[in-house]
């Protein structure tokens, strides 16, 4: 799930009215434009949970009406009309569009559509945006789904996480087993050509046969995408504390490679194949170009509570909590929180961390004498591919794959 992280970085203040430096517009046309709209609200918290979101209790008496989802969408059209005049006159229609959560579908379909019809007014879809909402199985039916298609909404992304029970039980994910497969039909049904699952591996308790039994509802439901993350163990979130207290296990490092080696499997002779370490679609069409706007470095707008946003170079974040996020839109300003301005050399080494991560690889060319130095070793040790990088590209191996976060480390030297 694309969530926002709960910790901002520290950074230097934001202009009170939103502005970047004009370096960061200069030729701004040859870069796309994504949006990402973030939601903060989820019914429950999930235990492995560490995204920038909030459940009602936790908002009560926190914000007041401000923090009240009710007018949540009109909060994130005050944004949208900011990054308008922060943008001036830049050319560019969007490209992209990802609302992420949080639970972006307890807000009513028609609140969706409405902050989309404000991207579109604002700036202009682009032919073939691509639009996408993560959606809770448990949050949306058939009526749901039918609106946000009419509405310009066509890809949709469900959080499955697994297939059986007891492991969705350790997660604290409060949907059924099967509830996911039938809302792919049900997408389908309304229209969607484009729908991703995602899964989590990894979770304690979990067996080989759980993730194979999981995979293969996942591939059975008939998406043309699958993104199937390790998990993660965030500290301060209730399963790091479950774990501390010996109440249930820590999976390792090797489980991970073995889950990952069986997706892989799975995903490729069911006629997916991967194009991002953590992500398989089953033709180009079906790849998520928003995420892919992230990875190549292109510019987005984050719109709403800690959501991130880059233009030219220039990274900022918004303030956390959604009462004060309103609370400095309904005062004219910005309600960046902070932000930094990347060097080259910054640029340079994000190229490398996202680039290698995807099927294409990255340029040699992008990399230091070190860094080559590395690469040298990583292609004798079965880590990158032979033919691409005769051609001048860094492409990752299988085995690479399960090795990316010590490979990259090595050719960003």
């Amino acid at each position: 799930m694309e969530g926002m992280p709960s910790v901002l970085p520290d950074g230097e203040p934001v202009p009170a009215d939103g502005s970047l430096p004009p370096h960061a517009l200069a030729d701004a046309a040859s870069r796309p434009l994504g949006f990402y709209l973030h939601i903060p609200y989820c019914a429950t918290r999930c235990g492995y949970c560490d995204f920038n979101t909030y459940t009602a209790s936790e908002l009560r008496g926190s914000g007041g009406a401000l923090a009240s989802r009710d007018n949540y969408a009109d909060h994130l059209i005050e944004e949208i009309r900011l990054a308008r005049k922060v943008l001036g006159d830049d050319p560019r229609s969007v490209q992209t569009v990802f609302v992420g959560g949080g639970t972006p579908t307890l807000l009513p379909a028609a609140d969706l559509v409405r902050v989309l019809g404000a991207v579109r007014a604002e700036f202009g879809l682009a032919p073939g945006a691509e639009v996408t909402t993560e959606a809770n199985p448990e949050s949306v039916g058939p009526a749901y789904l039918e609106e946000l298609r009419g509405g310009g909404f066509n890809r949709m992304s469900f959080g499955m996480q697994s297939a059986r029970q007891h492991v969705l039980k350790v997660l604290d994910r409060t949907h059924t087993p099967g509830r996911p497969e039938a809302c792919v039909a049900e997408a389908r049904a309304a229209g969607f050509d484009h729908v991703n699952l995602d899964l989590i591996y990894g979770t304690p308790g979990e067996s080989d046969d759980d993730w194979r039994a999981s995979l293969e509802a996942a591939i059975g439901a008939g998406p043309d995408h699958v993104s199937a993350y390790a998990l993660i163990v965030e500290e301060g979130t209730q399963l790091a504390r479950r774990i501390r207290r010996g109440e249930v296990p820590m999976t390792d490092d090797d489980v991970h490679a073995d889950r990952y080696l069986i997706a892989d499997s799975m995903l490729a002779e069911a006629g997916f194949s991967w194009y991002e370490v953590s992500n398989w679609a089953t033709t180009d069409a079906g790849r998520c170009l928003h995420n892919e706007l992230y990875w190549r470095g292109a510019d987005w707008w984050g719109a709403g509570p800690g959501a991130h946003s880059h233009v030219g170079g220039v990274r900022w974040w918004n303030v956390k909590h959604p009462g004060a996020y309103a609370q400095a839109l309904a005062g004219g300003g910005s309600p960046g929180a902070g932000r930094e301005v990347l060097s080259e050399e910054d640029r340079r080494v994000e190229r490398v961390l996202l680039e290698l991560r995807l099927r294409e690889g990255c340029p040699l060319s992008l990399l230091r004498a070190a860094g080559l130095e590395a690469a040298g070793r990583a292609l004798a040790d079965g880590l990158l591919e032979a033919g691409p990088y005769e051609d001048g590209r860094a492409v990752l191996t299988l085995r690479g794959r399960l090795l990316a976060d010590a490979v990259v480390r090595d050719l960003v030297d």
